[in-house]
């Protein structure tokens, strides 16, 4: 990932405050100033307090962190961990959706098609991704492609980033809800191992369409929930500014998801987030989709079904 300049949320302020005064006194440094032992102190002071910050997030505050902007996003992961990637484009009945990007190449030597939100990392990127958000197009695109991976038999992997499918007149009008509902069904009726990874936001069927895997991993302050906590501070309480209450209430951290067995695994996060060290984040995360696909191996098409079926009966019947 290119080198950007760091954006604190509110509540790193205190972290904020360390860190600048860090850089003033570096570039004192630079001049010829003996302070290297002021420096260490306050870098050791910094790095216990975000870490003091992140030991006890709220879910709000996790929702922020999701939402972070320099997290790593899908085109990072692929250009991280997958070789002669191949995007594929369109859906061959409307049009192609850069929100929602796939394609086939290699994972660790061997075949695999990837599927997953890309968000955009600049104004620019944003504005062409959707945000995130794909339209029924993208959604078509991700069946083609899962249809394929399942008739060569190659493993499928989703990266899971979104705020939503987009809700726009154009996308409902062809067929926004239909395309959800055949993308969910192509990932629960693929006779290969599929694994996703929910990185940032995994928000309503816009996510599910595509995490309706054999096995969901999540990142440790990733969220995921069929709404978001202002729509549903909106919805329950008809008042927008209870985003903060709507989110503990809903259980939306990935703790709370590992202890309802929606997930399968907490990917643990550097000091700080993901976006603080995104590449030790993605190694991590490379890691953790081998061993994940490593247990599904052996399983034949029948059985790699009944292992997802089974996992999704399961949910929420084993309360930790």
């Amino acid at each position: 990932m290119p080198e950007q300049m760091r954006s604190y949320l509110d509540f790193e302020k205190p972290v904020a405050e360390l860190e600048s005064k860090i850089d003033e006194l570096r570039a004192l440094a630079a001049s010829g100033s003996d302070i290297g032992d002021e420096i260490a102190r306050i870098e050791d002071k910094a790095s216990q307090a975000l870490a003091d910050l992140y030991a006890n997030l709220t879910p709000w505050q996790k929702t922020l962190v999701a939402r972070h902007p320099q997290r790593p996003h899908f085109t990072d992961f692929v250009n991280a961990l997958i070789t002669d990637f191949t995007p594929m484009a369109g859906d061959r009945k409307f049009g192609e959706d850069e929100a929602l990007m796939g394609g086939f190449g290699r994972f660790r030597g061997e075949s695999i098609c990837v599927v997953g939100q890309e968000k955009g990392a600049s104004t620019e990127g944003r504005i062409k991704h959707n945000f995130g958000m794909a339209r029924p197009e993208g959604y078509r695109k991700a069946v083609r492609l899962m249809e394929l991976a399942d008739r060569f038999g190659i493993p499928v992997l989703s990266i899971v980033d979104s705020a939503g499918a987009y809700p726009g007149i154009g996308a409902e009008e062809r067929g926004q809800a239909e395309a959800i509902a055949r993308s969910t069904d192509a990932c629960l009726s693929l006779g290969v191992p599929n694994v996703a990874i929910i990185t940032g936001e995994g928000m309503s069927g816009g996510a599910i369409a595509i995490t309706t895997t054999n096995k969901v991993l999540m990142f440790e302050h990733a969220i995921y929930s069929v709404i978001s906590p202002e729509a549903a501070s909106s919805i329950l309480w008809r008042d927008g500014t209870k985003a903060q209450e709507a989110a503990t209430s809903m259980k939306i951290t990935a703790q709370d998801m590992l202890r309802f067995g929606v997930i399968d695994q907490i990917l643990k996060e550097p000091a700080g987030g993901a976006h603080r060290d995104p590449t030790a984040m993605i190694a991590a995360t490379g890691d953790a989709i081998a061993e994940a696909f490593n247990d599904l191996r052996n399983l034949d098409a029948d059985a790699v079904r009944r292992h997802r079926r089974q996992k999704f009966l399961d949910i929420g019947r084993k309360l930790g």
